[in-house]
């Protein structure tokens, strides 16, 4: 097996079981994380009615001079400040196969200050 498959492979497997676990406990929303090299993309699922509820994106950030963790935890703020006026409150965080640190982290505090629990 090539490399690019192997890696392929494994960052599904890591997706699947982080998913998984979050899936297995309720009934609430789920943060899903999309992160790519320029950019990072957020939305809120509702997976049993299998709808976007809510997204935020660097995209639609203003400030786009600083670095990319400190533009994530603005995206965490936005689509705090966005859920809790669709009043949602309670979500589990699906980090998908991104490791728990930088971007990520920086946009899971975001949230929290949002006002958003996991």
């Amino acid at each position: 097996m090539s490399a690019e498959k192997r890696l392929k492979k494994q960052r599904e497997r890591r997706k699947l079981r982080v998913r998984g676990k979050l899936l297995s406990k309720g009934e609430k929303p789920r943060v899903s994380v999309f992160r790519s090299l320029n950019h990072i993309y957020v939305q809120i699922v509702d997976d049993s009615t299998q709808n976007t509820l809510v997204s935020a994106s660097s995209l639609s950030v203003k400030d786009s001079k600083s670095d990319k963790s400190s533009i994530a935890k603005k995206v965490g703020l936005e689509l705090g400040k966005l859920a809790k006026e669709k009043s949602i409150n309670n979500v589990f965080f699906d980090r998908g196969q991104y490791c728990y640190h930088g971007r990520v982290k920086a946009l899971a505090e975001g949230l929290r200050e949002g006002g958003l629990k996991f």
